[in-house]
């Protein structure tokens, strides 16, 4: 096997690239709660014009424009509430009808103005402030202007949040087909690591990536199939990842360093896996590793990620590789890491020749985004970690970052 380290930018390049061709799950319909998070697998259509009617975007008084902007005194003949339809004949000359925020506004109106913008020169009479004016239209939200009934308002492959759950149920559904998640096996590797119930000896510690990764799997919309850890031989690695062969994605972690023991490349050379890069020119993770095993008559290529067994570089390479395709694999629009800009809050020493990707604090005010490194031990360092809400990139090509200077944060 040809070992290729790859510079930062060429691993997410190749990892989009695999994810653009990576084939969708199928299709499952759920009930309307449990899409959220989930990819749209149809199109989402609305079932009638949005708004339905006009729509009076303030509280205030429906008008004819020409004659409020004229300076008219116009005589209030009712009031309509959001729920309510107004029950008159069209509004007439000379004529103005209180009207709540959200409700349909009456025929022959073309024009709220609010109420904020309005006096009383009598008790049932309004007319425009002095100073104020008016337009055709104003604050009248269009029946249809948002979508039209037939109208596709999601796209297949929508990542469904908030928003877009709201979306459907103003659209009448209580059901959507999604994609199916992917499961993703998760194995790791080394013989210091023991289960969560067992008591560690002094040279041991307890398996904390497999739940790590776990919790990065559903974060990412993936159903995670926790097996149970690989010591270091080659005969336990290699059926660890025979186990995980109904699986649709493989995580190992450990295993992918340059050590005697370091086993699990050679194993999945051994087992006919094809590798896209073998080590990434970043820290931490450099030792990362992707590919792919081959397609066969009964089974759809596996893809899988070789990640460094040090905490913060398997939490590191699972954002800035496994992620987004973990995201295509579900159907979503293929796109890179979270990425976002903030000033630096402090001096940092680069690492020429190798991307940083290192624990900070993202403080994000409005006026200034400001980010600092979160002080840490090294790759090991769950502490700090969890320390952290972002990561901060420094690029390659720089050995000083001074105070003030604008950053790529990785977010997460």
């Amino acid at each position: 096997m040809s070992e290729y380290v790859a510079s930062f930018d060429e691993a997410q390049e190749m990892v989009q690239r695999e994810a653009s061709h990576a084939g969708c799950m199928k299709a499952e319909s759920r009930s309307l709660l449990d899409c959220a998070g989930r990819v749209l697998a149809e199109d989402l259509v609305a079932d009638r014009d949005q708004p339905p009617f006009p729509r009076s975007a303030r509280d205030g008084f429906a008008v004819r424009f020409a004659e409020a902007a004229a300076g008219a005194n116009l005589t209030v003949v009712g009031l309509i509430r959001a729920g309510e339809v107004w029950s008159g004949a069209p509004l007439a000359s000379g004529t103005a009808i209180e009207i709540m925020t959200g409700a349909p506004v009456p025929e022959g109106a073309d024009a709220v103005v609010m109420v904020e913008h309005i006096e009383h020169p009598t008790p049932n009479q309004i007319c425009l402030i002095a100073g104020r004016s008016v337009r055709e239209g104003e604050n009248i939200v269009p029946r249809g202007c948002e979508a039209c009934a037939g109208e596709a308002v999601l796209g297949a492959g929508t990542v469904l949040g908030a928003a877009e759950i709201a979306l459907a149920a103003a659209c009448g559904r209580t059901t959507l087909t999604v994609f199916r998640k992917p499961k993703v096996a998760i194995v790791a590797t080394g013989d210091e690591l023991v289960e969560l119930d067992a008591v560690p000896e002094p040279h041991q510690i307890r398996n904390s990536n497999s739940y790590a990764l776990a919790a990065l799997v559903a974060e990412s919309g993936g159903e995670a199939v926790r097996l149970p850890i690989a010591p270091d031989r080659r005969e336990a690695v290699e059926e660890a990842i025979r186990q995980a062969g109904e699986c649709d994605l493989l995580l190992l972690s450990g295993g992918v360093s340059m050590g005697k023991y370091d086993l699990v490349e050679e194993v999945l050379l051994a087992l006919g896996a094809e590798f896209f890069f073998t080590g990434v020119k970043m820290q931490p993770g450099k030792p990362v590793v992707f590919g792919r095993f081959a397609k066969s008559e009964a089974a759809t290529a596996q893809y899988f990620f070789g990640l460094p067994g040090n905490p913060v570089s398997t939490q590191v390479t699972f954002h800035c590789f496994v992620a987004p395709l973990l995201r295509a694999m579900q159907g979503a629009t293929v796109y890179g890491p979270q990425f976002a800009q903030a000033t630096l809050g402090e001096d940092i020493a680069g690492k020429p020749g190798l991307m940083r990707v290192l624990p900070a604090w993202l403080r994000a005010s409005r006026a200034k985004p400001e980010v600092k490194l979160v002080p840490w031990q090294g790759s090991g360092d769950l502490v700090s970690n969890a320390h952290a809400n972002c990561y901060a990139v420094l690029p390659p090509d720089r050995e000083r970052f001074a105070a003030g200077d604008v950053i790529t944060v990785l977010l997460r």
